[in-house]
């Protein structure tokens, strides 16, 4: 799986996941980080790459395309540091990752998670 994450998420959340074996980079690494979410999809559209972020604007933008890419993770969290994030993610990532390739919003909360297949009509 490729992942495009967003500014709010950890430098130490992609180095994790590239340990994993992700294909991952943050946007600051493209040199991004002022980048507008609707570029932001375009370029996980281009590049199949599901978003990682904690905007909920990102839903939105993805439900309103009513197309089944890109699939995004949005983090609704009281704690969002790196640790509690990148635990989270090594937990869910193997339950969801059949839905975020073919195409879901998955919404990771403290106490559970939630998977919305795309296209959203």
């Amino acid at each position: 799986m490729k992942f495009l994450a967003d500014m709010p998420i950890s430098p130490k959340t992609v180095a994790y996941l590239k340990s994993l074996g992700y294909d991952v980079y943050r946007i600051s690494e493209k040199g991004l980080p002022k980048a507008k979410d609707s570029e932001l999809v375009d370029i996980a559209i281009k590049e199949q790459r599901a978003i990682l972020t904690m905007d909920l604007d990102f839903s939105a933008i993805i439900a309103r395309s009513q197309k089944s890419v890109p699939s995004a993770i949005i983090f609704r969290l009281s704690d969002e540091s790196h640790e509690n994030i990148n635990n989270l993610l090594k937990n869910i990532l193997p339950t969801v990752e059949t839905e975020i390739l073919k195409g879901a919003i998955v919404i990771i909360e403290d106490d559970r998670f939630r998977v919305r297949n795309l296209p959203i009509v």
